[in-house]
Formats: C-alpha cells, sequence, structure tokens
C-alpha cells in the first residue's frame, strides 16, 4: 500500500482527501517507489433540506460527495481497482457568512476522512487477493 502515488486532487475537499489518503495508506512518510497511481474524481452536491419560514434561509445543509477512484498500475492504463466511494454530511447554517463557511469546510474534513477510510479499505481487500 505504501506504493501507491495519489494523484492530487482539485478542490479544497480534494486536498483533505489526499492528504488523508497519503497518511492511510503510507503513515511512515517515508519515500517509496511508486508500483501504482491512485486517481480520483470528486463531485460533490449541496443540499439545504430544511429552510426557516420566517427569515427564508437554510438552517442546515447536507453535502453529498461522490469520490470515483482508479487504481492502476504505473505505466498501464488497464485499472486493478476502480469504483465509488460516497458519503453525505450534513452541518447547521445561520445568518453569520463565516459561520457557514467554516461549518461546510468542517464537513468537509469529516467527509474526506470518511471517504479515504473506505477508499483505503476496498484497495487493501482488493490487492490482499
Amino acid at each position: 500500500l505504501a506504493a501507491i502515488e495519489v494523484v492530487p486532487i482539485p478542490r479544497r475537499i480534494g486536498y483533505f482527501l489526499a492528504r488523508d489518503l497519503r497518511f492511510a495508506l503510507n503513515g511512515t512518510g517515508s519515500t517509496v517507489t511508486p508500483k501504482y497511481r491512485l486517481t480520483i474524481i470528486i463531485s460533490q452536491n449541496v443540499q439545504t433540506p430544511l429552510i426557516d419560514t420566517i427569515s427564508g434561509r437554510a438552517t442546515s445543509a447536507t453535502s453529498v460527495i461522490d469520490a470515483a477512484y482508479s487504481l492502476t498500475p504505473v505505466g498501464s492504463d488497464t485499472a486493478v481497482a476502480e469504483g465509488v466511494a460516497f458519503t453525505a454530511v450534513s452541518y447547521d447554517r445561520s445568518s453569520q457568512n463565516f459561520a457557514n463557511i467554516r461549518a461546510q469546510r468542517d464537513a468537509e474534513i469529516r467527509a474526506a476522512k470518511t471517504l479515504a477510510d473506505q477508499i483505503h479499505v476496498r484497495i487493501a481487500s482488493k490487492l490482499a487477493r
């Protein structure tokens, strides 16, 4: 697992997901020559299921995040493991803009950890076979 290179993932949640995956795959911090390349494409959708009837503002939000991953050997295009991991995280919203931004960021950090755990376990079980 330490020989898996995680390709940089765009956006803020991609940064946290790549960071968590790198730690899960190679927590030692040592440099290993990569044998596999892990590519992840993220799609994110935010839904606001609760609306305050007086102010018309959303009081909560749910971020649904899908991470399509593909593990390929270096120098090949044939996937050894691929799939889609997903999670949904909820957070409260208020009338304060900064509080909303921070709550969303905290939710994305929690989601990244969950997605990293899912992808790590799936790849480990696939490579163990």
